[in-house]
């Protein structure tokens, strides 16, 4: 199932950011945790749509004790509102078919470009729990290690402008963190980004979460919508 493909890449994709940061990982059959630290917080991705009695129990039991946590569901399958938490609603989106002709983005294989994404992400997406910016939080330099994880920045002018994470795991490519900054927004940033990563693919899975902003860029690029997943906060 198609889903289950977009919501394996995600398990891959929090757990492989876990491990380059040193950072505990808890995996059920029904919900992967990743413990985080104080800034980053607690981010656990339900696995299945039918998950254990005793699964639910534990991941109720982590979020409730977590200082900050966000918890995807893709499936629409627990109800965490009496733990204070607030869902809000992304659509899970995927696309495959073929791909574009692009250029102007690069991979970012070196640790002064893996931070010039970083930069890009903490202060465009923004993440406001990772600010003041400390290099190599988000992404450190253990991720240029490994073979499933990449990272792509587009230039303007010299200047970093866009970035996103890439991540191959589960049956599927997903991307995440497809961000802006504030100087370079309606200039087709995005776009040329997501041109970029679909001249790579042709006929894989790509998945991704879309923001209420983002969702028109990726319905015109041929993404459709499998699921409404619920953010629990």
């Amino acid at each position: 199932m198609t889903l289950d493909l977009a919501v394996a890449n995600a398990a891959a994709f929090w757990s492989a950011l876990a491990e380059s940061r040193g950072h505990e990982v808890t995996t059920r059959p029904g919900f992967v945790c990743v413990h985080g630290s104080e800034r980053s917080g607690m981010r656990i991705v339900l696995r299945t749509g039918a998950p254990s009695a005793e699964d639910v129990a534990e991941l109720t039991e982590l979020a409730k004790n977590a200082a900050t946590v966000v918890v995807e569901d893709a499936y629409g399958c627990v109800d965490l509102e009496p733990l204070g938490l607030r869902a809000r609603q992304l659509p899970v989106m995927t696309r495959r078919g073929p791909g574009f002709t692009a250029g102007g983005v690069v991979r970012a294989d070196t640790p002064v470009l893996l931070a010039a994404v970083e930069n890009v992400v903490v202060h465009g997406f923004p993440l406001g729990r990772h600010q003041p910016y400390v290099r190599g939080e988000v992404f450190p330099p253990g991720l240029l290690e490994r073979d499933d994880v990449s990272a792509r920045l587009l230039l303007r002018d010299g200047e970093p402008a866009g970035a996103c994470l890439v991540v191959r795991g589960g049956g599927a490519v997903g991307v995440y963190w497809v961000t802006t900054l504030p100087a370079f927004r309606s200039r087709g940033i995005g776009r040329a980004l997501m041109h970029a990563l679909l001249s790579e693919v042709d006929g894989e899975l790509v998945t991704l979460t879309a923001s209420k902003p983002g969702r028109p860029l990726y319905d015109s690029l041929g993404f459709t919508t499998v699921a409404i997943a619920t953010w629990w906060a």
